[in-house]
Formats: C-alpha cells, sequence, structure tokens
C-alpha cells in the first residue's frame, strides 16, 4: 500500500469486511447496530499503595470518645443555666443543672482517661503549655473547669460555704461556652475530610446540641414553674444546632456525603427528629404543665445530641478510610490557587 492510497475518506480500494471502517461512517454504522462507541479507559479509582487508605483512620473508641464529646456539650451548657437559675431565684433549677454540669464533666474525663488507657497520660498533657494545640488548651480547660462545678455543686447540696459556691458558678458558666465548643475544634483541627471541612460551623452546631442536652436534663428532672429558662434554651438551641448542620453540609460539598450514608445518616436523621420534637414539646410545657410532657421532652433532647455526637464521629471515621475524601478537594484547592 502507497502513500497515495491514503485519502481524507479513508483507504482506497479498501475491501468491505475485511478492513476497520473510519471516519463519521464508522459512527454511523455502530449507532445502526446499537452498540454505541465502548469507553477504552475505566474510571478512575482511588486507592494508594498497597490498597491502603490515604489516611490512617482514628483509632478512639466510639463509646469513649463520642461519649467525651456530649458529656462536655451537656457540661458547659448546664454550667450557663445554671448560672441563670442562681442569679433568678430559681433554685431547684439552680441544683440540677449544677449537678448535671459536674456529674457530667466527671463522666466525661473517665471516658477520656478510659480511652487515653492510662490517668498519667492526662496527666503529661499538663506539663507544658501550648496555646496552638487544641488538646492541650482543651486539657488545661477540663482541668480548670471540673474542680469548679464540683465545688459549685457541693455548695449547693451541703447550704454552706454560699460565697464560695456562688464565686465557682460564676466561673464555671465562664468556662461553659469553651467547654461545650472546644471538642468541635479538636475535630476539625485533625486531617480527617468530614472534620477538617467544617471547622465553621461545627462549633456552633455542638453549642446548640449541648444547649439541647442541657436543657433536657432541666425539663426532666426540674418542676414546670421554675423550667422557663430550660425551655426556651431548649428552642434556642434546637433551631442553632439544625440550622447550622445544614449548612454545614451544604458548604463542604463532597465531603458532607458521609453525613448522608449508613449508620451515620442513621444516627443525625435520628438526632434531626429527636431534636426537632424534643424542642416542640418543651414549647408545648410552658403551656400544659404537663409532667409526663416535660419528661419526655427532655428524653428526646438529650437523645437526639447524643445521636448528633455519634454521627458525627462515626462520618469523620468513615471519610477518613476513603481516599477519595482527601484526594479530590485537594486538587481542587490546587486548582483554585493555580487559577
Amino acid at each position: 500500500m502507497s502513500g497515495s492510497d491514503v485519502t481524507r475518506e479513508g483507504v482506497q480500494g479498501a475491501r468491505p469486511g475485511r478492513d476497520a471502517t473510519t471516519g463519521a461512517r464508522a459512527g454511523r454504522r455502530r449507532r445502526r447496530r446499537g452498540r454505541g462507541e465502548q469507553p477504552m479507559v475505566p474510571d478512575a479509582q482511588f486507592s494508594s499503595y498497597y490498597g491502603k487508605p490515604v489516611l490512617n483512620k482514628p483509632t478512639w473508641k466510639p463509646l469513649d470518645i463520642a461519649g467525651y464529646l456530649y458529656l462536655g456539650g451537656l457540661a458547659g451548657a448546664s454550667s450557663l443555666l445554671a448560672a441563670g437559675a442562681h442569679a433568678t431565684g430559681r433554685p431547684d433549677l439552680a441544683r440540677v443543672a449544677k449537678l448535671g454540669a459536674a456529674g457530667a464533666i466527671t463522666a466525661s474525663l473517665a471516658a477520656l482517661v478510659h480511652d487515653l488507657g492510662r490517668p498519667a497520660r492526662f496527666i503529661n498533657m499538663l506539663r507544658v503549655f501550648k496555646p496552638t494545640s487544641p488538646m492541650n488548651m482543651g486539657s488545661w480547660l477540663l482541668a480548670g473547669y471540673a474542680p469548679l462545678t464540683m465545688a459549685a455543686a457541693a455548695s449547693d447540696v451541703a447550704g454552706r460555704y454560699r460565697l464560695v459556691g456562688a464565686g465557682a458558678t460564676a466561673a464555671a458558666a465562664a468556662l461553659g461556652p469553651a467547654v461545650a465548643t472546644y471538642t468541635a475544634v479538636l475535630l476539625s483541627d485533625t486531617a480527617v475530610p468530614s472534620w477538617h471541612e467544617g471547622y465553621r460551623e461545627l462549633p456552633f452546631v455542638f453549642a446548640g446540641s449541648g444547649a439541647s442536652a442541657a436543657a433536657g436534663l432541666a425539663l426532666a428532672a426540674v418542676p414546670a414553674a421554675q423550667a422557663g429558662p430550660a425551655r426556651r434554651m431548649a428552642v434556642l438551641g434546637a433551631a442553632l444546632e439544625t440550622a447550622l448542620f445544614q449548612v454545614m453540609k451544604r458548604r463542604m460539598g463532597m465531603v458532607a456525603e458521609p453525613f448522608e450514608q449508613g449508620r451515620p445518616h442513621k444516627l443525625l436523621r435520628a438526632a434531626e427528629v429527636l431534636t426537632a420534637g424534643g424542642a416542640a414539646l418543651a414549647a408545648l410545657t410552658g403551656r400544659r404543665r404537663d409532667r409526663g410532657l416535660a419528661v419526655a421532652a427532655g428524653v428526646a433532647l438529650m437523645s437526639g445530641s447524643a445521636a448528633l455526637r455519634f454521627g458525627v464521629f462515626h462520618a469523620g471515621v468513615d471519610s477518613a478510610e476513603d481516599p477519595k475524601y482527601t484526594v479530590v478537594p485537594q486538587r481542587e484547592r490546587l486548582e483554585a490557587r493555580a487559577g
């Protein structure tokens, strides 16, 4: 075959059935047969060397660390509620909130130490003071906050050293917002995609979740006549948690997918239903003063807050196991900088 045999229309003198058809006529023939063009390059599969994830998934124990996240939020918000009740003359509400803060932070520390393995590991974190480390600052925060909650609760129960108790209550309330939200900063400071990308809204989500839990505890244990601040906190906390979580997922884009899949989706869906239902029941208790309704509202709010923390925890672990949630956002950021 000479070079002159090849033209724009194909090979001159080719015998049908022996040579491959090229050009536009090939496409028409394949379309008539109903097969269409077959892709020669397979879809990209995100993987790393030896089939291992790009990131090592967190090795934290789910019950310990998700429980630690939940109990810290409950404690911090309860301290705020206790200070408000103490200042406005609601002794029953103040006592329940003080005991709730002391009990929750004690259980939270126990869960953290259990995950660490030895109490000495927590003490070792207090050997340095490093403002750039959320873990180190959180350790110092807990070390200062926990004794204050215990002093406030002990003074209230014993009925003695009221000035000391009032000072401890006020100091614990000052630290309460940080205690309720610093765990969100701790998660966001990791490389885990579904935690890291939520750094803007996650502290506010945890603040609303903690407020819902603290309000739920108060509603379940305090007479309706003194539970007015708890009802208002329940509605505000539920609104903040629900709205900011939706904003966070929309902003995160693809990295929010683990929140909508598998076990995290079930937990987070349960959290939405329980929190919204608990807030609605809390609003009704202000009119009906029904004790059973108040207890149901309180249990729903606390359960919804716990489901949110566990859902966020498991979604982060799932995102670390799938390389695409690490690789794709990195590529997009590099392309945006180059552009």
